[in-house]
């Protein structure tokens, strides 16, 4: 590679909690997502020369993720050259859909791309959760986790941080339907109980082994029974519009479950085929249709591949 031309890096969107997996749980869809343009400059530290997609978000590296991403790890290596980047975002901001996770992951792998592949996906996990430190003041990898790896990934610790992928061991489909609301997540947290009743405690665990169960064993029936949220969907579902009437929408139309997406507004369903994916799709969007809510949706299904570089681009990078 060239010096002078840049590395470009795609990372999906994502779903995190699935409804019993809260804080815990994620799977990556193939669309939407962020690009991270990068390479490499004579000059030490970040410049980012161009944020498209979005209006808002800072070109500052030091408050950007993707700066603060590549920081981090060029000076693990102790590197005395720089990088410049560039971000297209592809996908809305504050959608429950892992944003700032996307253009973390996106960064981690274009960056490591360029400085000749000195860490592991596995490794590129923690990098990319330093922008998720920045977005929301916790460095949690239930988004940057199957951003990065694909498929299913799941958080069993923190301390030290062991994460278990899973890939997709039974083909499974997401319609997604984001509701253009403003809900933000420290609010969407605010409101959540910090302790919980020890019965709604043992279903939900019961719930989130029989997900992974389900998932193994590819029994769909099973996945289906598991996917309950006990706990946290019946606080944050009241600030989601019409969310108990997509889900049994989705629900009547074949999905398997139905949860909220991260901290929404977002809501998915997931289904064994592409077909279903899209009549629950329609289900869906019958509910918002005369609601006066202006709706984004998408059906994916969920990827072997997470982040992954792309050669041609799907803009046109501003000149530096």
């Amino acid at each position: 590679m060239n010096d002078k031309q840049f590395i470009k890096a795609f990372a999906p969107a994502t779903v995190a909690n699935v409804c019993c997996g809260f804080d815990v749980l994620g799977f990556a869809l193939d669309e939407p997502g962020d690009e991270v343009w990068a390479r490499k400059k004579d000059a030490p530290g970040i410049t980012i020369s161009a944020v498209t997609g979005v209006e808002g978000l800072s070109a500052d590296p030091a408050e950007n993720v993707i700066g603060v991403v590549a920081q981090k790890m060029l000076t693990e290596l102790n590197l005395s050259h720089g990088l410049e980047l560039q971000l297209h975002k592809g996908m809305p901001v504050g959608s429950g859909l892992g944003s700032s996770a996307a253009s973390s992951a996106a960064a981690a792998f274009a960056v490591n791309e360029v400085l000749g592949s000195p860490f592991t996906k596995e490794e590129l996990v923690v990098y990319a959760m330093e922008g998720e430190r920045k977005a929301s003041g916790s460095a949690h990898a239930d988004n940057v986790a199957p951003s990065i790896l694909g498929g299913f990934a799941l958080v069993r610790d923190y301390d030290p941080l062991d994460v278990i992928p899973l890939g997709v061991p039974v083909k499974l489909y997401c319609t997604i339907v984001y509701p253009q609301i403003e809900l933000k997540t420290s609010l969407a947290r605010s409101i959540l109980k910090k302790e919980i009743p020890l019965k709604k405690g043992v279903r939900q665990w019961g719930n989130l082994a029989a997900l992974m169960a389900g998932l193994l064993k590819g029994d769909y029936a099973l996945i289906g029974r598991s996917l309950h949220d006990e706990i946290f969907e019946p606080e944050r579902s009241i600030l989601i519009p019409l969310f108990n009437q997509a889900k049994q929408a989705a629900k009547e139309a074949g999905a398997l479950g139905c949860g909220i997406s991260g901290s929404g507004p977002s809501i998915f369903a997931l289904s064994a085929t592409a077909a279903q994916a899209e009549e629950v799709r329609v289900a869906m969007e019958n509910v918002y249709a005369s609601s006066g809510i202006e709706l984004k949706t998408y059906v994916s299904q969920v990827p072997e591949q997470g982040a992954r570089l792309i050669e041609e681009p799907v803009y046109q990078p501003a000149q530096s």
